[in-house]
């Protein structure tokens, strides 16, 4: 008697929810959430840096709020960073005990920068789409 399967297998991974670039207006709050899809055996714990340090209630900075929830779907931690500073900008990482880390770049912006906002890394379809009819104006036009 045979019984074929196939196991797929894969790596403790963190996740930093939302895009790899993260933008937010100074004096704003940093909003970011991780998640370990390790479900049998939760991570102890879940730390968070920026750049080398460490980043938790006792930071020197102040103003940090940390939650870490273990479910049955999984382990989510949040980090907030109320009045969001320039010096602020900078890699997080979301580091569980026992799961690989995740990233994300944050650039606080001093005042308003609209196009710097766009999150994504894509130009979006609307300039594609006004080009396009650009071109096929000058076409009809030319003939």
């Amino acid at each position: 008697m045979n019984l074929a399967f196939t196991l797929k297998v894969e790596a403790a991974q963190a996740k930093i929810l939302g895009p790899e670039d993260v933008y937010v207006k100074k004096g704003s709050t940093i909003s970011l959430t991780c998640t370990v899809n390790v479900q049998s055996t939760p991570p102890s714990s879940v730390s968070w840096h920026h750049g080398a340090a460490v980043v938790d209630f006792d930071s020197p900075r102040g103003g940090v709020s940390l939650e870490t929830e273990k479910t049955e779907s999984g382990t989510t931690s949040r980090l907030l960073v109320t009045q969001a500073r320039l010096t602020d900008s900078g890699n997080y990482t979301c580091i569980p005990s026992n799961a690989n880390p995740a990233s994300v770049m944050v650039h606080v912006l001093n005042g308003e920068h609209p196009a710097a906002m766009q999150h994504g890394g894509s130009c979006g379809v609307a300039p594609t789409i006004l080009l396009a009819s650009i071109t096929l104006i000058v076409a009809n036009l030319l003939r």
